[in-house]
């Protein structure tokens, strides 16, 4: 498919010299591709599948070019997780965002980000956050390609090298649980997150006491993706409490305020919140009401890192923990997320599952991940070289009309 702008030349694998980015440079163009990419397995959470072996899984991509120079982001629609779709990221983008920036010093995202809220503004959550993201994303890898330098120099902040990752257990029953544990295991993970709010009160519980059992030492944490009343959730937290798990992850509705509240206050085990932590003012909102014990950083949640940068930020001054969380997201999502818990020394491993799931058959230089282990990138920008031939032969038209 087609970018929805005018075609550009391939972008060969092989990085170039980059020149330094004048702060006078303006943004010249933003083009989306939607993606195929190949699927490893089946991936679901309490709302439906993410994942679904034998199917590709869609990823949109975001180009930004200004002056020679082109950066790249990446949305992951799940509409089992959010609201936002394939076909709503690629004309939020298009049709709304875009235009909104086109013309702006690429440098400049505190102005960027205020043209998004004033083009697609908030309501009770960001707005768009998955296709704000995309394009927040790739003007910080257009930044730091123009730069020379790595993400964590252009911040002027890093604080680890590495990224401990944990292996994701989703949907099986307590046998499957069991060898799914055996196959992280065997790849060298060292910790796992485990999905609940699939089954039963009785089977979740179950599926998370196999996992325990296959990994007694290892740090394991669940994540209900909203799936709980209180009343429920205050009962598994007591079972998660007795064999040993760390923290429970949105069990409850992300706007259930004073759920989570009460949660909070009884719960044996950490209330960590994801869904319910859409922008920085949300966390504000949860401190003050003394209704969280952790916060999750997740890139694309949040509308990108410069929102993301922010949260962490209060997060720390406030006291509260910080974990960290991705989307599936491919190789590009992936590095973003590796340099934000970097420049916060996150050192709890996290949930960033894409290699586990998805293939980025784009990426030339890309993250390493060896044992578990994930090495935060050092070359410029992302530290993702994408092949646009690549990304031009996987791509797919969304927007089609069809029967």
């Amino acid at each position: 498919m087609a970018p929805h702008t005018a075609p550009q030349t391939a972008m060969h694998p092989a990085p170039q010299a980059a020149p330094a980015l004048n702060p006078s440079v303006k943004i010249e163009r933003v083009e989306t591709f939607a993606v195929a990419l190949p699927t490893r397995r089946s991936f679901g959470v309490s709302g439906g599948a993410v994942a679904v072996a034998g199917q590709p899984s869609l990823r949109v991509l975001v180009k930004v070019s200004a002056d020679g120079v082109h950066g790249w982001g990446e949305a992951t629609p799940i509409p089992a997780w959010t609201y936002e779709t394939a076909e709503s990221i690629v004309t939020t983008v298009d049709r709304y965002l875009a235009p909104a920036i086109v013309g702006r010093p690429a440098w400049n995202l505190d102005a960027v980000d205020s043209a998004f809220d004033r083009a697609v503004n908030r309501g009770f959550t960001i707005g768009a956050p998955l296709a704000k993201s995309a394009v927040d994303v790739a003007l910080h890898d257009l930044l730091g390609r123009a730069a020379g330098v790595p993400l964590g120099v252009l911040w002027g902040q890093r604080r680890s090298e590495t990224i401990e990752l944990g292996w994701i257990v989703s949907g099986q029953s307590p046998a499957e649980a069991g060898d799914s544990v055996a196959e992280g295991s065997d790849a060298g993970y060292r910790a796992f997150k485990v999905k609940i709010g699939l089954h039963d009160e009785d089977t979740d519980a179950a599926v998370v006491a196999a996992v325990r059992a296959h990994a007694p030492t290892a740090p394991v944490w669940v994540d209900a993706n909203q799936a709980y009343t209180v009343d429920a959730a205050l009962r598994m937290a007591r079972r998660l409490d007795a064999i040993g798990i760390s923290a429970f992850e949105q069990p409850l509705p992300a706007n259930d305020i004073a759920g989570l509240r009460r949660l909070r206050e009884h719960s044996p085990v950490p209330v960590a919140l994801d869904e319910s932590l859409r922008h920085p003012t949300d966390l504000a909102t949860f401190v003050r009401l003394e209704a969280v014990d952790v916060a999750i950083a997740k890139v694309q949640r949040s509308g990108g890192l410069t929102l993301s940068r922010r949260l962490c930020s209060l997060a720390e001054d406030c006291g509260v923990r910080l974990m960290g969380s991705g989307l599936t997201d491919s190789d590009l999502g992936l590095a973003a997320s590796l340099h934000l818990f970097a420049a916060y020394g996150i050192n709890t491993p996290v949930d960033l599952n894409g290699r586990q799931f998805i293939d980025s058959p784009y990426a030339t230089e890309t993250v390493r991940v060896e044992k578990g282990v994930a090495q935060v990138p050092d070359s410029r920008g992302l530290g993702v070289e994408v092949d646009e031939s690549v990304v031009r032969a996987l791509a797919v038209d969304v927007l089609e009309h069809r029967a």
